[in-house]
């Protein structure tokens, strides 16, 4: 594309600078000198780039070739074909064909024709080039609205303001010391001079410093004698200002490469800083998702232990894990997915592709992994709980089943010895009567102790159905009781028909003794059984049952004196017997032959009687004081828990409304859920008492509480939530903070978007549905009217941008990205190649040495690592693809 230029000078101004020239011109000869020395070596600058150069400015401008060859070069256009004869109005033509072309370009040339030119004139040649270079290097200058001569002198006053000893006020006198030449190249190229080791003084050496330097380095040839500008109390001003411009257009370029590496620099410290938040997210999503994969087995794992101790310090490990493992990772979750939202927002403002974490790190599937944690979590305190309880069930069972089985073993050791005794065979008829009666004695004990046996095998039973790890042990006891029972029974009966046939033969027995027996057996049995139910453990939950427990002990402890009745009865036999055997003079060592109960031991019997009754009534207030103290516990917890619960309960609705119904700016939304947080922080002491009682509680094994309605996990859960919802809603109000000051939205316009929001969320569920979505857009101007192609189409569109995953539910976030998102100034990956296209010199493709020059380390290597290298047939080895690369920044395309 040929390049437009404009002007910019009226007809008078080029005539008032010619008049202005040519009384110069006549008035200081010295200056002719320094514009043909300068004028040439500008020309000659540019005819190089052609391979020629001139030497007489006035002579081999005169058949017109080089300066339609100059026009040219400097204009990068085509001119006419030249006339190639050397007749003069070969050479006229010529001429006057490079001055249309410089008419052409808006200048009118005042007093200059072709044949002034021809003849050589030098004051016509001079004024000629002296407006070539006002069009083509002076007058496209622009600095903050000015212009030509007046922009490049501010843009000189710019540049060397900083520079002590420099005051460029015009072209002429302020650079005659030569300090203003090197303060602009120090300005632009440090590396070329030391400034501050110049010497004011030194004019000759500053000037000849300067020109050296630029010719050396920055392809600006010689244009001035500095030993002219010295020596001249006012140097040309055309001259200086053509050697001026030299340097404007030399570091013109650097400043916009330099202003290109800075926009580069900006996109890539985007995308290094957006990069860097996504490597932190799946770092963290991955270690969050494989802690719940370790803990979610642990948690499901419903395995019992045989042992209380076990089974405690599983519900010990469980408190833990809900005191200090799994509120870090709570917290951890909520940053996780604080982090996705603020990541999507950058992403978003600076017009990324959305981020897509890593297969199975979405915030969906770490929510996921989350329920099915809580899920497994669950039920397991419930069952650690009902465990403790089933063991203690066993353990007082099993306790139970060892003491009644120890009484029966130790009453049933030696029976079946007894019953196999042959002794009624030479017995006389008073010890044969006496061994029946003995016998019948021993089958009423006998079925006294059937109870006994029974509620052995219903507790052996009631352990296997329990699950008791030591059941086979317990069955075998068991078993070995109920075949002895078995055989006793066997040897009871055969023992009875025995004695039946002698009894026949037996006439005489002791009345006393056998009324003894029948008296002295029962009580015998009720003393046994009476001090097995005062040593019988108990076990109670409540004050009720041990209460009812000592209301029956009470109700025992009153057939006490009937019993001491029943006992002096049967000791008064015995004493009956004694007297009479003293009568009659009867031997003293008298043995009952009835019954081997004697009064000695019905005596300690119920002297152990009377021993147990106290002992069990101090059992049964002890048992009492703790219920006592367990029932305080369920108050004390039921008080707290009734105050926390309702609290947490109006905290979460007033947090819920006030971002529904909020308005007022963002920070006074901000700063009231900050005091919020604050509030809930400060109540965690109240959680920890709680959770300090609710311990005390279990250690107590307190498993109900009709005081109250809440469990401490409904307590954790609810706090848990309370802290989720606060925490999200301020990040909420942050992401809205964010988009407001990225995209330049006013407190005005943001409140004017809650209330639209806010009027169409009919059902307040803090979104909007797809129908109040419409309306509200419809309010708005849009024309998205239901049953219109055109309107259903574009509805769809903008519903894909507010609700990308189709829940039929526009966030307040969704809403205001929505409205702002058409109006936003945002990088594109056009502007970024345009850029690259820059620092590559107009090339298609550009070079490792480029990027790295051009760019500080970090981003050149960041861009050398990740941009493709360039396919087209006009590339060379090495040449990278920036378009690709800048493409596929924004997502556009794969590299």
């Amino acid at each position: 594309m040929e390049p437009q230029y404009n002007n910019g000078y009226e007809q008078e101004e080029y005539m008032l600078q010619e008049d202005e020239w040519d009384r110069d011109l006549l008035l200081d000869p010295a200056w002719e000198k320094q514009q043909r020395k300068t004028f040439t070596a500008w020309c000659n600058s540019h005819l190089r780039k052609a391979g020629t150069q001139i030497d007489n400015i006035e002579e081999e401008f005169r058949n017109g070739l080089k300066l339609m060859l100059l026009l040219e070069v400097i204009s990068g256009e085509r001119l006419p074909k030249p006339d190639r004869g050397k007749m003069r109005f070969h050479k006229i033509a010529n001429v006057n064909k490079a001055l249309e072309y410089i008419t052409s370009k808006g200048v009118k040339l005042v007093s200059i024709g072709a044949e002034e030119i021809v003849d050589g004139n030098v004051k016509m040649t001079l004024g000629m080039i002296w407006t070539i270079i006002l069009r083509f290097a002076i007058q496209d200058i622009s600095v903050e609205e000015t212009s030509a001569k007046e922009g490049l002198l501010l843009w000189c006053q710019r540049k060397t303001a900083p520079y002590r000893n420099v005051n460029v006020q015009n072209f002429h006198c302020s650079w005659k010391d030569g300090l203003a030449f090197c303060a602009l190249i120090h300005r632009h190229r440090p590396d070329l001079l030391d400034y501050s080791k110049l010497n004011k003084d030194d004019h000759l050496g500053n000037l000849n410093l300067a020109l050296e330097i630029a010719e050396k380095h920055l392809d600006i040839p010689k244009m001035l004698d500095p030993e002219d500008i010295i020596n001249t109390p006012k140097p040309d001003e055309r001259a200086i200002m053509t050697y001026v411009s030299c340097f404007y257009h030399a570091f013109a370029g650097a400043e916009q490469a330099e202003t290109a590496a800075n926009r580069i620099c900006k996109v890539l410290g985007v995308n290094q800083e957006n990069e860097k938040l996504m490597e932190d997210y799946e770092k963290l999503a991955s270690e969050l998702l494989e802690w719940i994969r370790r803990t979610t087995p642990w948690l499901e794992n419903r395995t019992s232990e045989t042992t209380m101790t076990a089974m405690r310090k599983k519900l010990e490990d469980f408190r833990d894990y809900r005191r200090m493992h799994k509120p870090p990772k709570v917290q951890e979750k909520c940053q996780l997915e604080i982090s996705f939202n603020t990541l999507q927002t950058k992403l978003r403002i600076s017009n990324r592709p959305a981020f897509m974490p890593s297969e199975g790190k979405m915030v969906s599937d770490i929510a996921s992994a989350w329920q099915g944690l809580e899920q497994a979590e669950k039920g397991y305190e419930e069952w650690l709980l009902t465990e403790i309880h089933r063991l203690e069930r066993l353990n007082h069972l099993a306790e139970k089943f060892k003491q009644k089985a120890t009484t029966h073993e130790t009453w049933a050791k030696g029976k079946d010895e007894l019953l196999m005794l042959k002794d009624y065979e030479t017995a006389s008829l008073t010890e044969v009567r006496a061994l029946l009666r003995r016998h019948e004695s021993f089958e009423s004990d006998l079925a006294a102790h059937q109870d006994r046996v029974e509620q052995i095998a219903a507790i052996a039973q009631e352990l296997n159905e329990l699950d008791y790890h030591a059941s086979a042990s317990i069955n075998e006891r068991c078993q070995r009781i109920c075949d002895q029972w078995d055989q006793l029974g066997t040897l009871t009966q055969k023992r009875r028909e025995a004695l039946e046939r002698t009894e026949k033969l037996l006439e005489t027995i002791d009345q006393l003794f056998l009324e003894f027996a029948k008296r002295s057996a029962p009580f015998n049995n009720w003393m046994e059984g009476a001090m097995e139910d005062l040593q019988d453990m108990f076990l109670v939950h409540s004050v009720e049952e041990i209460q009812n427990l000592i209301g029956a002990h009470e109700q025992f402890k009153a057939t006490l004196p009937e019993a001491d009745n029943e006992r002096q009865a049967i000791m008064s036999i015995h004493n009956e017997v004694q007297k009479i055997a003293q009568s009659y003079g009867i031997a003293p060592n008298l043995t009952n032959m009835y019954c081997s109960i004697t009064p000695t031991e019905l005596s300690l019997k119920w002297e152990q009687v009377k021993r147990l009754v106290p002992q069990r009534d101090s059992a049964l207030q002890e048992e009492l004081s703790r219920q006592q103290v367990n029932e305080r516990l369920r108050r004390q917890f039921a008080a707290q828990a009734n105050l926390i619960g309702p609290w947490i309960q109006a905290r979460m609705e007033e947090i819920l409304h006030s971002s529904v119904d909020a308005s007022g700016a963002l920070e006074d939304q901000m700063n009231q859920l900050k005091q919020y947080e604050s509030m809930i922080i400060n109540y965690k002491t109240n959680i920890d008492k709680l959770e300090g009682d609710h311990q005390l509680i279990q250690e107590s094994l307190v498993f109900d509480n009709k005081h109250t309605n809440y469990t401490m996990e409904h307590i954790r859960v609810g706090w848990e939530l309370l802290l989720t919802t606060i925490a999200r809603t301020i990040n909420e109000i942050e992401t809205q903070i964010l988009t407001r000051d990225a995209k330049g939205i006013s407190q005005q316009q943001l409140n004017e978007f809650r209330s639209s929001f806010s009027h169409f969320d009919r059902k307040k569920k803090g979104g909007m549905e797809t129908d109040d979505f419409r309306a509200c857009l419809i309010s708005m101007g849009y024309d998205l009217v239901k049953n219109d192609v055109q309107g259903e189409a574009e509805f769809a569109r903008i519903m894909s941008l507010v609700d990308p995953n189709g829940k039929g539910l526009v966030t307040f976030q969704s809403f205001v990205d929505f409205m702002t998102r058409e109006t936003s100034e945002m990088d594109t990956s056009e502007q970024v190649a345009a850029s690259f296209r820059i620092l590559a010199g107009d090339k298609p493709y550009i070079l490792i040495e480029e990027l790295r020059r051009e760019l500080p380390p970090e981003q050149a290597e960041y861009c050398i690592s990740r941009m493709p290298l360039y396919a087209g047939p006009d590339g060379v080895p090495g040449a990278l693809d920036y378009s690709a690369f800048s493409t596929a920044l924004y997502g556009e395309s794969d590299l």
